[in-house]
């Protein structure tokens, strides 16, 4: 089921669906978090711990803090694992520090990754590489800071072709992981993480009509994460 992605209709007030398409909402989860969560907080749900199975003890390294991407900060937080993260926004490195990311474990805005990696001593300590930016600078920088048998999750499409250095993946033998949607299983736990407030998706509220407006903003990159455009009629 591809609902919203390959069939249209569904910024309709009202659509039919499948039964098994159809997921009931946690006590407290609003439908608007809710249709966030089927995609910016399930995608990154999934990569992180089918995918690239995350687990508490390793040390990642997180490129971008947008839709997908801070959400993905909150996942590993709850896992447990280590985090360093980076993005081209200062207002969203502060976002990760009140979340509370150590203030060592953010790199500054303008700060070369693979200098900042080296300055901390990090070199052959980031496990996974989670990659929700996906330009050729996030993807070249991943290969040379992830260490030997790491892995490289790649989820965002900044830039639709980046390239791999053969002879780096080969001499660390890396697994580069691509990763795309997730399952029934993955919203129902993404939901009821979001009910238990471990979670907490951000999203903007718009209304239907206003969704040709939208669209143009998003466009002009206007919209800062996610955007739920609700019906007068819910």
């Amino acid at each position: 089921m591809h609902h919203g992605i390959g069939q249209d209709g569904f910024y309709a007030e009202y659509v039919a669906v499948d039964v098994r398409a159809a997921i009931p909402l946690p006590d407290g989860v609003e439908p608007a978090v809710a249709a966030v969560a089927t995609d910016a907080v399930t995608t990154a749900y999934h990569g992180i711990t089918r995918r690239a199975e995350v687990k508490r003890e390793e040390t990642t390294f997180l490129f971008g803090l947008g839709g997908l991407g801070f959400n993905a900060l909150q996942i590993v937080r709850a896992i447990g694992a280590r985090v360093i993260v980076s993005d081209l926004r200062q207002e969203k490195l502060d976002a990760a520090l009140e979340l509370g990311v150590p203030a060592e474990d953010i790199v500054p805005v303008g700060k070369s990754v693979q200098d900042f990696v080296k300055e901390k001593g990090l070199q052959g300590k980031i496990d996974t590489v989670l990659e929700f930016v996906g330009s050729n600078q996030t993807s070249q920088d991943a290969q040379q800071i992830v260490r030997p048998g790491g892995k490289i999750l790649c989820v965002g499409t900044l830039d639709l072709i980046n390239g791999l250095d053969m002879k780096v993946g080969i001499r660390k033998r890396l697994s580069i992981i691509f990763t795309y949607g997730g399952q029934y299983r993955d919203l129902v736990e993404v939901l009821d993480l979001i009910a238990k407030g471990v979670i907490q998706p951000q999203v903007e509220l718009g209304k239907l009509q206003d969704f040709p407006m939208v669209l143009k903003e998003l466009g002009e990159g206007k919209i800062k994460d996610r955007i739920a455009l609700v019906s007068d009629l819910v």
